[in-house]
C-alpha cells in the first residue's frame, strides 16, 4: 500500500484558489475637478456673453440706429463663442490656435470677449444692460483667473495631474483585464481537472 493510499490522497492536487486582489478605485484628483468645474463656469459665462451680444444686435438692427454697434455685436457673438469652444479644450481649436493651448493667451481673449459686451454700443434697456455688466464682469474675473494662473505655471501641474490620472485609469484597466483573464484560465483549469 502506497502512502498516498494511506492518507487517502489522489494523483491530482486539487486546485488552488488565490483570492481575487481588491479592485482598484480611481478617485479623481479634486484639483483637477475644480479645473474642470472652473472651465464649465468659463464655457457658461461665454455663452451668456453670446446671448447678451445677440440680443443687443438685435436691437442695434431692429430700430436701425447703430447698424455699426450691430456689426460690432455680432464679431463679440463670433469671439465669445470661440471662447466657449476653447474651453472645451478641443484638440482641432488648439492646433490651429496655439495661443488658445496656454492659459494666458486664453485669459486675454477672454478679457477681450467681456470689454466688447461691455463697452459699446449702450442700449437704452436696464434689463440688458445689467446682464451686460453681470456677463461681462463675470468673463473679465474668469480671464484675470486664467492669467493669473497661467503666469503662476498651474497649468503645468494641472496637465502633469492629468497624465497622472491617464496613466492611473490605464493600469486600472490592464489589472481588470488582467484580472479577467485570470479568472478564465482558472475556469479552464477546473475543466481540465474535472
Amino acid at each position: 500500500m502506497s502512502t498516498e493510499e494511506e492518507f487517502g490522497e489522489t494523483s491530482q492536487p486539487p486546485p488552488v484558489r488565490v483570492p481575487s486582489p481588491t479592485r482598484v478605485r480611481s478617485r479623481s484628483d479634486p484639483f483637477l475637478i475644480v479645473c474642470r468645474c472652473f472651465s464649465l463656469v468659463t464655457a457658461i459665462t461665454a455663452l451668456l456673453c453670446v446671448a447678451v451680444n445677440v440680443l443687443s444686435a438685435v436691437l442695434c438692427f431692429y430700430h436701425a440706429k447703430d447698424i455699426f454697434g450691430g456689426i460690432f455685436r455680432c464679431y463679440a457673438v463670433v469671439i465669445a463663442l470661440f471662447v466657449a469652444v476653447a474651453e472645451t479644450e478641443w484638440s482641432f481649436i488648439t492646433k490651429f490656435w496655439k495661443v488658445l493651448e496656454y492659459w494666458v493667451g486664453r485669459g486675454m481673449l477672454q478679457i477681450f470677449v467681456a470689454v466688447m459686451t461691455r463697452a459699446y454700443p449702450q442700449v437704452e434697456r436696464q434689463d440688458l444692460i445689467l446682464l451686460q455688466e453681470i456677463s461681462s464682469y463675470l468673463l473679465l474675473g474668469c480671464g484675470l483667473i486664467y492669467i493669473i494662473c497661467g503666469v503662476l505655471c498651474i497649468q503645468c501641474l494641472k496637465q502633469r495631474r492629468e497624465k497622472k490620472e491617464v496613466s492611473r485609469e490605464q493600469a486600472a484597466k490592464d489589472l481588470e483585464e488582467l484580472e479577467r483573464r485570470r479568472e478564465e484560465l482558472e475556469a479552464l483549469l477546473l475543466e481540465e481537472n474535472v
